[in-house]
């Protein structure tokens, strides 16, 4: 292990995270009743330019008046380059009470951007004597972003997820999708001629790339990788691969911009009952092994070691996690 260790960011149940745009005001009771473990109230991308600055007024409102039980509250503010961005963040950390735990920046292109927000809301909350520090979730959704991801990612204490913005980042890098997640069809490989054999043609992932790299940043800085949107609320079963895909290179959890996907997410996020099973086995194993002197030890006819604790370890937290939310 390096003698340079990451700092983890706050430990937060994260499976799905609710989209919410501040101009609906008839969703916001509804969000908080969900069984999203995150929401974000959005100020951005889901609210007309006219309706920016009700929305505003809307999400104070309902930070400071909603029970959202255990939920973690995140606002999506406007981009830098918008002169509402500033509005979003003095209005919204003056206003509203303690309950907001996320600020959501989007568009995140350099490090000076997380740090000209992390100045601001550092003199917004030492002047009206907030009592809880605002934590920054990042959408990495551009071209520039993605190039200095990692600058990003260790931008500010702040700091506690990553995002994948897929709609915003395909613009940017002008791929040639109009669809928001998901696969494309003409992204795969033919194999090799067999002859008159018929060829198959396999499909691949356009997007393992920025998963995989956000991934990395957001690990090796103690951060939480975070999928983001699939547009097709009416294809489950796409939301659902494109999740497992995103969860098995690490991330924590995905979007959810319907609240059909929510169920979804929490499913594929959720270690099954078989594999916690198998963590507590490998937990009690391995401590056998070393109250017997040994650091490696078989069990079902394969080798767990230091490594297999730590894997381990995490599954049986999160599906502790779990469980108190659910019990709660």
């Amino acid at each position: 292990m390096s003698f340079t260790t990451p700092t983890p960011a706050p430990a937060r149940l994260n499976r799905s995270e609710l989209a919410v745009p501040g101009s609906r005001i008839e969703l916001f009771e509804k969000a908080a009743k969900s069984k999203a473990d995150a929401i974000f109230l959005d100020l951005e991308d889901a609210v007309a330019p006219s309706d920016k600055e009700q929305a505003r007024k809307n999400i104070i409102e309902a930070i400071n008046d909603i029970d959202w039980g255990d939920k973690v509250l995140s606002v999506r503010i406007n981009g830098l380059d918008t002169h509402y961005m500033y509005r979003d963040v003095v209005d919204v950390l003056e206003q509203a009470g303690d309950r907001l735990d996320l600020i959501m920046i989007p568009k995140v292109g350099t490090a000076a951007d997380v740090y000209a927000l992390d100045m601001m809301a550092t003199q917004i909350e030492t002047a009206k004597g907030r009592k809880k520090r605002i934590g920054f979730e990042l959408i990495i959704e551009t071209a520039l972003g993605m190039q200095n991801i990692h600058e990003i990612a260790a931008g500010s204490p702040r700091n506690e997820s990553l995002h994948f913005g897929v709609a915003d980042y395909a613009a940017s890098t002008k791929a040639m999708t109009t669809g928001i997640g998901g696969p494309n069809p003409h992204y795969g490989v033919l194999t090799d001629k067999d002859g008159d054999n018929p060829r198959d043609y396999h499909w691949g992932d356009m997007w393992h790339y920025a998963i995989a790299r956000m991934v990395v940043a957001a690990r090796a800085n103690g951060l939480r990788p975070i999928d983001g949107p699939f547009g097709d609320f009416s294809d489950p079963d796409g939301y659902r691969a494109q999740a497992a895909r995103a969860m098995v290179l690490g991330c924590e959890g995905k979007w959810a911009i319907h609240p059909s996907q929510i169920t979804l997410a929490n499913e594929v996020y959720s270690p099954s009952d078989a594999e916690v099973t198998k963590a507590k086995r490998i937990l009690e194993a391995m401590a056998k092994a070393q109250s017997e002197g040994a650091g490696a030890v078989a069990l079902d006819g394969r080798l767990i070691d230091i490594a297999s604790i730590k894997q381990a370890e995490v599954m049986v937290r999160q599906a502790e996690a779990i469980a108190a939310r659910d019990a709660g």
